[in-house]
């Protein structure tokens, strides 16, 4: 019973690791790391807005009774359900890495005080460092061909449907559901929530778009 389980754990593992470089595994657990840093320790502090999913689930938990805890699963199962149909089975199993690599992530920073100085009364300054950590660590998960979330497969799959850049495909969720947030969040917010998705979005697309050699080339060199 027991070597027919590990048998079948085996193959299990073996499918998702399929096509999964420790190059390319290295730099998700390194994206998921800068990412959550960055959220941890500058979005939550500063309550900086955010798009996407995470901003859609503020959304809905303030105008219906449905709590955070049921209302994202939902968003990203629909998200992973439009990505699979259209990205493949592949980014699947990779994003389940990366989500997993964020995840576990997140609890590893919360057992740290914070490791940055609180930027609550420079929120310019703050917008746009939290633009910066989340748009590396991103940018990283994605040039593997992965995502970190809801967020980053619904962008890729608008991106692959409408030919887009992928930083318009991420404006375009970002900005849909930051002007939505304004039936609750007061101009003042939303306009520096804005300015950290933007730079975020910007960053993603420069980072997959950097060819191969250069990309590899500058991370040895840093």
């Amino acid at each position: 019973m027991f070597i027919k389980f590990r048998k079948s754990f085996t193959r299990i593992t073996e499918r998702m690791l399929e096509g999964l470089t420790w190059k390319k595994f290295f730099f998700i657990v390194l994206g998921a790391a800068i990412c959550s840093f960055g959220i941890h320790n500058i979005h939550q502090r500063t309550a900086i807005t955010e798009g996407g999913v995470i901003g859609m689930m503020l959304l809905i938990d303030r105008w219906t009774a449905l709590q955070p805890a049921v209302i994202t699963p939902i968003l990203d199962i629909i998200c992973y359900a439009l990505a699979f149909k259209y990205l493949g089975g592949r980014f699947i199993r990779i994003s389940i890495i990366s989500t997993v690599s964020v995840s576990l992530f997140y609890d590893f920073w919360e057992l740290f005080p914070p490791m940055l100085p609180d930027l609550s009364a420079y929120p310019l300054i703050a917008a746009l460092a939290g633009g910066l950590f989340v748009g590396v660590g991103v940018g990283l998960i994605v040039r593997q061909g992965g995502s970190s979330g809801g967020d980053d497969a619904l962008a890729l799959t608008i991106s692959h449907l409408t030919r887009w850049k992928l930083s318009r495909a991420y404006l375009f969720t970002d900005l849909t559901v930051l002007l939505l947030s304004l039936s609750y969040i007061p101009v003042r917010r939303i306009f520096f929530s804005l300015i950290t998705v933007t730079v975020s979005s910007v960053l993603i697309d420069w980072i997959q778009d950097l060819k191969p050699g250069r990309f590899y080339a500058n991370c040895e060199e840093g």
